[in-house]
Order: structure tokens, then sequence, then C-alpha cells
């Protein structure tokens, strides 16, 4: 994990990330979190916002300009997301820290920062527009390029790397769990069959044989890779697992009236959020006790019945938003 402050490197065309990047939901997201931002002010604090997913700084840079008197802490994995976002954010250079880690890493990204708290926090979950704009990392499986899939590209296992030595099983039960896909068997013999000839090292490959092991029947029910590259995808950058270390992290760092935010835009993730978010709003009472003690009273508690969509304006507006799931709890009163 590292640091970064304000001065990176230029960005190309950064003047245009406001006509390419359009943050999901933004308002809904300011009603929600500028409360518990207002309520810091009104309590004589300095008001911390976090954006555990920065990506291109679209959302941070509204609350940067909404609230002047906020401290911002921006948390990416991204090398690159984080190049773009520092550039974005250099006029709030001053009251702004930006840390190079995985979302679940909040509570070391506070401390670098020098501050034990969050009012307000938010979480953009899954693929970034810049990382599905970039053909050569290979997300998009529209668009033939190396099968790489890192979210941060300097560590850890490509989509290569998976498919050259996970076994059948495997393969079939990261596409069954992260992709939902029924044909994960078909798909997984036909890889296996495949890289028995060559290595799979591109995605134009990959797809070619996902559509050559598709039946005739089910070739017009949707792209084939869809669902095996966001399985993919899932596995290589450990989404799920970091997502359930996440969610706790960050309540624990909330402080009372402080908010967390969540988008989500498949339904593993919007799953994981719903059940952790219904334990953090649930009593520790134990079962047949005649009445709950204070100390067992729920710690959170939901800002939003379900899960809200987006309208029909927004998602014709920002096509990204159609599929967003979001949830919002807020901390009534400190753990016991």
């Amino acid at each position: 994990m590292g640091i970064r402050t304000g001065g990176p490197a230029p960005v190309p065309n950064i003047m245009n990330l406001r006509d390419i990047h359009v943050p999901v939901l933004l308002e809904r997201c300011i009603a929600l979190l500028g409360p518990a931002l207002q309520r810091a002010a009104d309590e004589g604090r300095t008001a911390v916002y976090v954006d555990g997913t920065l990506g291109m700084g679209g959302h941070s840079e509204a609350f940067l300009e909404r609230f002047p008197d906020i401290r911002h802490i921006g948390l990416d994995r991204d090398p690159d997301a984080l190049r773009i976002a520092g550039e974005r954010l250099a006029p709030f250079a001053d009251r702004s820290t930006l840390v190079h880690t995985v979302y679940d890493g909040i509570a070391e990204a506070l401390e670098i920062a020098g501050v034990d708290h969050a009012d307000a926090i938010l979480y953009d979950l899954g693929v970034s527009s810049l990382q599905l704009d970039e053909a050569e990392r290979g997300f998009a499986y529209a668009q033939d390029a190396p099968l790489d899939m890192r979210m941060d590209p300097t560590q850890g296992i490509t989509a290569a790397d998976v498919l050259a030595s996970y076994g059948e099983g495997d393969l079939r039960r990261i596409f069954e769990r992260y992709g939902e896909e029924k044909l994960a068997g078909r798909y997984a013999r036909a890889i296996i069959a495949a890289r028995q000839e060559t290595p799979l090292e591109r995605s134009g490959r990959l797809v070619d044989i996902l559509q050559a092991a598709t039946p005739a029947a089910l070739k017009n029910a949707g792209h084939p890779a869809k669902r095996v590259f966001q399985a993919l995808r899932i596995e290589v950058n450990g989404e799920l697992a970091a997502l359930e270390r996440a969610i706790p992290a960050a309540l624990r760092t909330l402080s009372v009236g402080g908010r967390l935010v969540v988008l989500s835009y498949q339904s593993l993730e919007d799953r994981f959020v719903k059940r952790l978010f219904a334990e953090a709003t649930s009593s520790t009472a134990p079962a047949g006790l005649p009445m709950e003690l204070p100390e067992h009273a729920a710690q959170f508690r939901l800002l939003v019945k379900g899960a809200e969509l987006a309208g029909d304006d927004e998602a014709a507006l920002n096509p990204r938003a159609k599929p967003v799931r979001l949830r919002a709890i807020e901390r009534v009163r400190e753990a016991a």
C-alpha cells in the first residue's frame, strides 16, 4: 500500500474526463451522504469523506466542490486510476489524500491520512470505465487484447494464468459461482481442450472458444463470453473476498451519524451487501430474552428500503447506471 497526495504526472485529455466519465447516481449519493458530513460540521469537526473506489475521481470531485471544508481520502488499487484522479483533484490537494490499496484497506488508509474515523463512505463497486475502455487491460470481451484483467496490473495472477493453471473442476466452479453460468462445465471442458494446443493468452481466442462451445439454440441468448469474463475478473482480483472484508471494516470506521453507500452492478455483489447490512442492523440479543438490553441494540439502521435503482432518465444519460443497485446504512450508536 502506498500514498499519493497531489502532483501526479500529467494525464492526456484530462479536460475531456467530465464528458467521458459520468459518476453513477451522483445526486442520490450526495443526498444520502451529505447529512453525515453536515452533522460533523455542526459538531465543530472536520468531516471526513472516504471514496473507497476512487476510479477517475468523479464522485470525489463533486463532494469536494459541494462541501468545501471536508477532508477527503480516496482509495484505489489501480495506479492508472490514482494518476488520473490525482490530476483531476489537484485543485483540492491540500485536503485530499490518495492511497494505493484495495477497498478493504480502509482502516490503514485512514491511518495514513492521519484520521481515526470516517463520516461518509462511498463504495462504487465493479470494473471501472477506465479499465473497460483500456483495451490492453483485457476486461472487455468485445475487444481482442491480452488476458490480463488485473485491476492492479503491478501484482497478482492474470486471467491467462488462471486459464493456464486451473483444472476443469476449478474453472467450472468459478464460472458457476462468480458468473452464474449455466454452461460452466461445457465451457471449462472446451478451455482445457483448447489449451492443450496452444496457451490462451488473448481475449479474442477465448471468445472464439466459448462461441464454438455454445449450443446453436443458445447463441442468441446473450453474448456467451459475458459471464465467463465476469467470473475471471472476480477470481483474478479476489473481489468478493475483498468486499466481505471491506463492508465490516468500513462500518467499524464510521462515527455515530456516519453513513455508508454501496453501489453494486451484479447480483453477487448486491447479495453480499444485503447480507452484511442485514447482520449490521440486527440485534445481538440471544434468542428467548424477555427484553432487549441496550448493549444488544443494533448499531446501524438502513437508510433505504431494499435496493434502489437508477431512474429512466439517468439510465438513458449514463448506460453504466442501468444495472446499479444502491444500498445505504447509518451508524446510530457506538459499539458496546
